[in-house]
Parts: C-alpha cells; sequence; structure tokens
C-alpha cells in the first residue's frame, strides 16, 4: 500500500518549488528536501512526501520501484507522528548496498527528528 492521496507530492511545480526554497537534511542513504508551509493556522493541509530515485541507484525499474515502496511503507507508519502543512522530498542517494525496511524506518526517523517535523521530538532525542 502506497501513501494516501492527501500525502502525495505529485506535481513538477511543486517539486521545483521544494528544491529551490526547502532546507535539506542528509543521511547515509537519504537526502531530505522539507519546504515549511502554514502549520500554524487551524486546518493546515496534510504534509505532502515525494520521492525521487535516480537510474544511477539501479538502471531496473523494478529495483526503484521496490525501494520506493519500502519508503512510502515507512512514511506511513510514521505519518501520525508527522507535523501537517509540510512538503518533503526524500531522494535516495547512490549506495552500494541495500537496505531493509528497518534500517530505512530507522533512517527516515532520524532525519525526521533532525530537521524538527516529528511530534514531541528534537534534536537531542538522538
Amino acid at each position: 500500500m502506497g501513501l494516501p492521496k492527501v500525502h502525495r507530492l505529485k506535481k513538477t511545480k511543486d517539486f521545483q518549488a521544494v528544491y529551490k526554497r526547502g532546507q535539506y537534511y542528509k543521511s547515509s542513504h537519504f537526502l531530505m528536501r522539507v519546504l515549511s508551509g502554514d502549520h500554524q493556522t487551524k486546518n493546515p493541509f496534510p504534509t505532502q512526501f515525494g520521492i525521487s530515485i535516480s537510474q544511477k541507484i539501479s538502471k531496473k525499474a523494478v529495483v526503484r520501484n521496490r525501494l520506493k515502496r519500502q519508503i512510502k511503507a515507512a512514511i506511513r507508519s510514521l505519518l501520525p507522528m508527522i507535523i501537517p502543512g509540510l512538503k518533503v522530498v526524500i531522494t535516495v542517494l547512490h549506495n552500494r548496498n541495500e537496505c531493509n525496511y528497518e534500517h530505512f524506518l530507522r533512517e527516515l526517523k532520524q532525519l525526521l527528528v533532525k530537521s524538527n517535523i516529528f511530534y514531541g521530538h528534537t534534536k537531542e532525542c538522538f
């Protein structure tokens, strides 16, 4: 299962806005760009995620799509704890070794805490 439709970042202009104006945070496998929206209002729009995987990671679409599915599943499990009103693009960095789901989940959680978009957590937690 993927992300719910309201949490998907689909339009090219949205991706480019995040690339141009968003802050970035890096880990060993991911580069995460975050563009803050208006999350101070009473009913903010939900946080939207986009995933970018280059053909440098793998020439095979099967491998790239499997990585996307694993990342989306990890994000979906963390959605209730993420601050609303953001646009996030996650780029998978080129690495020689494969990652499993648990490693993706742990690394994404650390990046979300590092970027201060995780409810109730700050950088000092890790």
